[in-house]
């Protein structure tokens, strides 16, 4: 699939605000196989006094930006164009789940992609005694690491409400998890502490999903959304498989990545300092448009 993606994310502050200095990622990831960045275009307003760009830990592109004069606004817009490849469900390679501390174990490298960074405890994650119960028992019948996997993400649909004005992006797992409600970042911080609670790998994936009008009702612009999934690996030969809780499957060809880490603290929209003595308030607009 070929998408031409918008995104525009406005902060209004209620005084000027200077000095600042942030990191963005916004921009989608090339990842060999999966999903290709055809071309892309960023830009800020007000222009930042300095701009540059490098490749975190994780492999996810960040721009850094300095605003040195005040501004009571800060507008950033991205266009992009990405091919997004179809992938044939993989077959359940994956060991049985008392064998995963085994598979772990033999992977000797402290790369981006290996395993060991994410079993612990993360900024946004701790490991909490009632979600590892729940997922154990949602998993308890699960012949491998991948059916339990699929299992938690069913069940994490299945008992929980998709409720925006119930949580907002501080919110704890646990919090989330007694509520039982939600958004997709909710979902997938609960997911991710259960999966980690078995000893399973788990981390956090930020990006877009193209989202389909209901039918006989016309596609409204900007309707589409930011999204949040989780990715699991699934033993030495299956790797890494990603899985969305918030729609009950394995991610697929409408699931557009910008970046992974350990939470939502590895790849936050945007992040960092600035001076000011008000608050302020955050728009967002996202396009997905399939290229036929």
């Amino acid at each position: 699939m070929l998408y031409d993606l918008r995104l525009a994310l406005e902060y209004d502050y209620a005084a000027p605000v200077h000095g600042g200095r942030h990191h963005i990622r916004v921009v989608p990831s090339t990842i060999p196989g999966v999903q290709r960045v055809v071309a892309f275009s960023l830009s800020f307003s007000p222009k930042p006094n300095r701009q540059t760009g490098f490749i975190d830990f994780f492999g996810n592109s960040v721009t850094a930006i300095t605003m040195v004069e005040p501004h009571d606004k800060l507008e950033i817009r991205l266009t992009a164009r990405v091919r997004v490849d179809e992938s044939p469900s993989a077959a359940d390679l994956s060991p049985p789940l008392d064998q995963m501390a085994h598979e772990v174990g033999r992977f000797w490298s402290l790369g981006p992609n290996s395993p060991q960074h994410f079993l612990a405890a993360s900024p946004r994650i701790t490991l909490a005694t009632t979600i590892t119960d729940y997922a154990r028992e949602v998993t308890a019948s699960a012949p491998s690491v991948f059916a339990a996997v699929m299992a938690l993400c069913l069940a994490i649909h299945r008992d929980f409400e998709y409720a925006p004005e119930a949580t907002d992006v501080e919110t704890r797992p646990s919090e989330a998890f007694e509520m039982r409600k939600g958004v997709c970042q909710d979902f997938a911080h609960v997911m991710i502490a259960g999966l980690r609670g078995l000893g399973i790998p788990a981390g956090y994936v930020s990006g877009f999903l193209r989202t389909n009008p209901p039918a006989g009702q016309p596609r409204l612009e900007g309707a589409d959304a930011m999204h949040a999934w989780v990715r699991v690996w699934c033993g030495q030969q299956m790797g890494w498989v990603e899985f969305d809780p918030t729609n009950a499957m394995v991610a697929g060809a409408d699931h557009i990545s910008i970046g992974k880490g350990r939470d939502y603290a590895d790849v936050s929209p945007i992040v960092g300092v600035l001076r000011t003595h008000g608050s302020h308030e955050t728009s967002q607009s996202v396009d997905v448009i399939p290229v036929e």
